[in-house]
């Protein structure tokens, strides 16, 4: 509904999310010489794995409960704040560490080509996901949500296995830690 400003409850709720990703994306750049990038990754998709599998959860339950009913409304209460939580995980760590980390740890002979390769691939898997979010969502909220939650599980794993921390560390350290 626009009230007479013409604002619409949607770009109040995108005006909201999008000043939460901006303070969460602030406090990052704040402890990435603090805290590390590596850690602030983990933390990043282990938070937004969780997230993921809440609102997963919530879809499955809420198909099972009357509209109507009390418990309805607060699974969607629960579901907005899970995206909400979702948003600020990503902003925490995988928003922009990835970006920071690439130009840390690649040669200057390739940075240019692999971050051509890099930005074409994000780009490829917003517009992916975007052409498929709704044709997932009619087939099911609930899967749709869980098949995100496996490729952040993935990535949670892949940082914790092969991503190392570049913080206070020359080029030749982080190369030497790939041998």
């Amino acid at each position: 509904m626009k009230s007479s400003s013409g604002i619409t409850n949607s770009d109040l709720a995108t005006s909201g999310l999008g000043g939460i990703q901006v303070l969460a994306t602030l406090v990052t750049t704040w402890l990435l010489d603090r805290a590390g990038r590596r850690i602030l990754l983990i933390i990043s998709s282990a938070g937004m794995t969780i997230s993921l599998l809440a609102v997963a959860v919530i879809f499955f339950i809420k198909d099972t409960v009357s509209q109507d009913s009390h418990l309805y409304y607060i699974l969607s209460m629960v579901s907005l704040l899970a995206i909400v939580a979702y948003v600020i995980a990503f902003s925490f760590g995988m928003g922009f560490i990835p970006w920071v980390i690439m130009s840390e740890i690649l040669p200057v002979s390739i940075k240019s080509l692999a971050g051509s390769f890099a930005t074409l691939a994000n780009w490829l898997t917003s517009f992916g996901i975007t052409m498929t979010a709704n044709l997932l969502l009619s087939w099911s909220a609930g899967g749709t949500f869980v098949s995100y939650m496996l490729v952040s599980a993935f990535t949670l794993v892949f940082v914790i296995l092969w991503v190392p921390e570049t913080k206070g560390r020359t080029l030749e350290e982080i190369q030497w830690s790939f041998r």
